[in-house]
């Protein structure tokens, strides 16, 4: 089985971090999301995925190639955004019409069980089946009306809370049968306003439900929970230490805690608990930072605090900083000694701050 991984949306609810860099290759507990998500593909059996790419193409390609350990990666590159079917659509000849296919939201944090997915799948006939996750607001979601034997009856995208069929939403993970092919036209498509309905009135759309683990990563309240998340997940009581790091004597990890490939903690700092350190970051001596995510090459200066934040990669962070809790650094952004952030300021990238920014608002 082949999976789509659809990874050409622009992440606009992610920004400014999204500005600079495409959210797949956001770390989550020190690996990049897109990681996650081929990780658990290849333990599922499969070895080919088709990168759908738009957004930062490039980025994306260059840092995944054409294999990521046993996965074999093609790409198909969107022109233009087109929707959530669009996309499948002009990956058609890449997947081909002889078997069954996987496709996923690339912002969909996972560990469905593919294979009993696909038992149901194949046991229904279904020409599409959906995975299911129950939630106790599914206004943000397409929410599904189920049928006998998990046919799904009426597909709603987005309804009001009180016109919603259910609180079974749509996970963002599929089987699809090459014949959706014939349901999806050339061009900008939402499958979820265009093709699932359609599906569904001709009795072929079915749903499977998810119960373990599944993140929405859309949101930046999202994003730290699932990374809070897998590094409960991650370390077991204790500090991960990726090789190459340079962990100081005198510089004290409290789990969870996951520092990146060659990075650098000097003496008297103090990392976590609840951190990310992506690789190639720096921390200099006497920093404290704590439940916060650090992109990777950010170089955190001497005797700065980082608390409940998240700095992007590249930024600079001066000497004697104070970074408060919900402030965001973006990418590429140089924030001078000794000036402190309030909680929930936001700096977007390329920025360089010299003065204390005391109340909450964008820096642009």
């Amino acid at each position: 089985m082949k999976a789509l991984i659809l990874a050409g949306g622009y992440a606009t609810r992610l920004r400014p971090l999204s500005c600079t860099k495409p959210k797949l290759l956001f770390p989550l507990a020190g690996k990049p999301m897109l990681e996650w998500t081929l990780n658990h593909l290849s333990q599922n059996g499969i070895k080919e995925v088709i990168l759908a790419v738009n957004y930062m193409a490039d980025i994306l390609m260059n840092h995944c190639g054409g294999e990521y350990r046993d996965v074999r990666i093609h790409y198909s590159k969107d022109p233009t955004p087109l929707g959530t079917g669009g996309p499948i659509k002009k990956a058609e000849e890449i997947l081909g019409k002889a078997e069954t296919f996987l496709t996923a939201n690339g912002d969909i944090i996972s560990d469905i069980a593919i294979k009993e997915m696909h038992e149901a799948h194949v046991e229904n006939s279904a020409t599409v089946t959906i995975a299911l996750r129950k939630v106790k607001d599914p206004s943000r979601f397409g929410v599904v009306k189920l049928g006998p034997n998990m046919r799904i009856e009426k597909f709603v995208e987005k309804p009001r809370p009180s016109e919603a069929p259910s609180k079974l939403i749509n996970a963002g993970i599929y089987l699809m049968e090459p014949e959706v092919f014939r349901y999806i036209a050339a061009g900008k498509v939402s499958t979820e306003k265009e093709v699932f309905p359609v599906l569904a009135k001709e009795k072929k759309l079915y749903g499977y439900e998810h119960r373990g683990l599944w993140f929405d990563v859309g949101k930046i309240g999202d994003y730290v929970e699932a990374d809070r998340f897998l590094l409960n997940r991650s370390c077991a009581g204790k500090p991960v230490v990726e090789q190459g790091a340079n962990i100081s004597d005198g510089a004290k990890l409290i789990p969870p805690v996951v520092i990146g490939k060659n990075a650098q903690v000097q003496k008297g700092s103090l990392i976590g608990p609840y951190t990310s350190v992506s690789q190639k970051v720096q921390v200099e001596k006497e920093s404290k930072v704590r439940n916060s995510i650090i992109f990777e090459s950010a170089c955190i200066g001497e005797s700065s605090i980082i608390n409940e934040a998240i700095v992007g990669e590249g930024a600079v962070i001066g000497r004697k900083v104070r970074v408060n809790k919900g402030a965001i650094v973006s990418g590429y952004t140089t924030i001078r000694d000794n000036v402190t952030l309030a909680r929930n300021v936001i700096v977007h990238p390329y920025k360089e701050v010299e003065k204390n920014v005391l109340r909450a608002r964008h820096v642009m």
